[in-house]
């Protein structure tokens, strides 16, 4: 199940049942876990740990140096869980020394065609970035979000669980779980992921909760401290709402309003 091409340095590990394609190259201090299946002509550089039952296409690179200035070639890494579908010329860089040392791609996910995840990223679980999509480094990105094709979000960007992120979309500040965002440079919000939500089995209470939170803190005319007051009470009741104040308090960029 591994091509007589391919060239697998003498540090890494392989699991059972991994298939490796022609011309491929595996570096040192990389870990490959069981019934992972990567294509020809694909890069891993280490240290990258990469999990079980993953499917990695062809001409993918994981693992390279991150495009940052500041690094030195100290010891960071990439992990990657399981499940994952990584598509065609995809690249994910390793983390910096200064920002926490580690990419990381959690599980389920659906990384399309040329598809960036810069350093020091932190991704969630069954995530999907369409093609052409693209991260800066430090960005997380929660649970369930979807990136739409040609979309991207700048340095240090927040975007909480459920998201959805048009095509076009460029990203300046921190997205709060559930809420849609526009085609435009902007990255102005336009109302609830709703479909989303009720494909993921919302019920009718927990939605009406969260339309009410996204009310307060954009459509109500309250400023950003005065909606907090609000989202407080509101929160005592939807642990949802809780997720959207959790969120609010962690920001740094400051909200996309």
């Amino acid at each position: 199940m591994i091509h007589p091409t391919a060239q697998i340095d003498p540090s890494a590990v392989i699991g059972a049942n991994v298939s490796i394609g022609a011309f491929t190259v595996i570096g040192a201090e990389v870990q490959i876990d069981d019934g992972t299946v990567i294509g020809p002509h694909v890069v891993i550089q280490g240290p990258t740990r990469i999990g079980r039952d993953n499917r990695i296409a062809q001409f993918a690179s994981l693992g390279g140096d991150p495009q940052d200035m500041k690094f030195n070639g100290e010891r960071t890494e990439l992990v990657i869980g399981d499940r994952n579908l990584i598509r065609e010329f995809t690249t994910i860089n390793r983390g910096t020394g200064d920002g926490g040392g580690v990419t990381r791609i959690g599980n389920d996910n659906w990384l399309l065609a040329y598809v960036h995840v810069a350093h020091d990223c932190n991704v969630g679980n069954h995530t999907i970035f369409s093609n052409y999509s693209a991260l800066a480094g430090h960005v997380e990105v929660g649970d369930w979000t979807v990136f739409s094709g040609y979309s991207g979000a700048h340095q240090f960007c927040k975007i909480g669980a459920h998201a959805f992120i048009a095509m076009g979309c460029l990203l300046g500040a921190d997205v709060p779980p559930f809420l849609m965002m526009a085609n435009d440079q902007a990255g102005r919000p336009r109302g609830l992921n709703t479909t989303g939500l009720k494909r993921r089995g919302f019920e009718p209470d927990r939605i009406t909760a969260i339309k009410r939170a996204y009310r307060t803190l954009y459509t109500s005319g309250l400023s950003l401290a005065e909606a907090r007051e609000q989202l407080v009470a509101q929160a005592q009741e939807s642990e949802d709402v809780r997720a959207m104040l959790d969120f609010l308090d962690r920001s740094e960029r400051g909200l996309a309003r």
